[in-house]
């Protein structure tokens, strides 16, 4: 990755083993990223590791971690490789939510994201988006990189790269690099907006 800086990471030997878990290192230590996929033959062995660690309080930044069990394991002869990911789709702020939103809208932009229950009424839908089923979008513009959820209703709007979760309603408004959750409500005028589940918020 071309910043690991908020991932663990690890360094490898002339054959490409592991030889050392970095957990979210202050200086560069590494570019191969731990992402979070991991194979092991011999799940007890990880077991018996994890206990290790919480049974001696064994922590990293006041948190125990699944790379310290791993470094555990390895310092007691386990030999790990690391595998290759083409992508890696990051949720852990709304900005990174929304460009994984994107990509997979790419991935799928043939598999007709638009269900056939949805209500679409003088809108443009500009691909990819998806729209769940019984969801209504009337006299709006959305997309791209748009999801609509099952039974929400964008209406009066034009929207772009946001996220409108199920059972929801925008209306009146100008979004993009938006996420709306379940059961919300949106009235409004131009915004970037991050509204939670079951949140109301009307601009008069």
């Amino acid at each position: 990755m071309k910043d690991p800086s908020s991932f663990g990471v690890v360094r490898l030997d002339a054959e490409g083993f592991i030889t050392e878990l970095v957990e979210k290192p202050a200086v560069f230590v590494s570019d191969l990223a731990i992402v979070g996929i991991y194979y092991f033959r011999e799940g007890e062995k990880l077991r018996a590791a994890l206990h290790h660690i919480i049974s001696n309080e064994i922590k990293e930044k006041n948190e125990y971690q699944l790379t310290t069990a791993l470094e555990h394991l390895k310092n007691n002869g386990v030999r790990f490789r690391t595998g290759d990911i083409e992508e890696w789709l990051d949720c852990g702020n709304k900005d990174a939510i929304l460009y994984s939103n994107e990509r997979m809208l790419e991935f799928h932009r043939d598999s007709g994201l638009v269900s056939p229950k949805a209500t679409i009424e003088n809108s443009v839908i500009i691909p990819p988006c998806f729209v769940g089923d019984n969801a209504v979008i009337r006299n709006a513009v959305v997309g791209p990189y748009v999801s609509v959820g099952h039974n929400s209703t964008v209406e009066n709007t034009v929207i772009t790269n946001s996220i409108i979760q199920n059972k929801s309603q925008i209306k009146n408004a100008v979004l993009e690099n938006s996420m709306v959750g379940n059961v919300s409500k949106f009235i409004g005028s131009k915004d970037e907006l991050n509204l939670g589940d079951y949140s109301h918020f009307s601009k008069r």
